[in-house]
């Protein structure tokens, strides 16, 4: 059965729009909707982050065969990154991971920063990955 990647790309759209709304917000906009278009950001990049690494495990076992790889995003993002599957660097992959799960819980500013710069970078990896796995140019 072919894997539907719909989950994955809305995920990684949804994430490209809020970003460049983010990236080009007016600075006149009051500070409650720029946190609120900054928090949006974050939220999507971690949905779209942990759509990511699921997607990959299941490419890396329906589509290569690899059936032994634990269930959580280090070890399918080394697999990823061993079978060619990943255009950055791997260190960059577990930057966005750290990134991801320092907002899961704490939105302090320091971590909602740093979240928002990985996003920023992780937009562009995704859409590598996306690309490499469906055989499909970004839209």
């Amino acid at each position: 059965m072919a894997i539907d990647y719909t989950k994955f790309k809305n995920s990684l759209k949804r994430l490209e729009e809020q970003n460049e709304n983010y990236q080009s917000m007016d600075s006149s906009l009051p500070e409650l909707m720029k946190e609120a278009i900054a928090e949006s950001v974050i939220q999507r990049f971690e949905t779209c982050f942990d759509s990511t690494w699921k997607i990959i495990k299941r490419y890396l076992s329906d589509e290569l065969g690899l059936l032994d790889i634990p269930n959580s995003p280090k070890p399918i993002l080394r697999a990823a990154n061993e079978n060619g599957l990943l255009a950055s660097d791997i260190e960059e992959w577990f930057d966005y991971l750290d990134a991801r799960n320092g907002t899961a819980h704490d939105y302090s500013e320091e971590k909602a920063n740093v979240s928002l710069e990985m996003a920023n970078l992780f937009v562009d990896d995704a859409i590598g990955v996306y690309q490499t796995l469906s055989g499909e140019t970004w839209e």
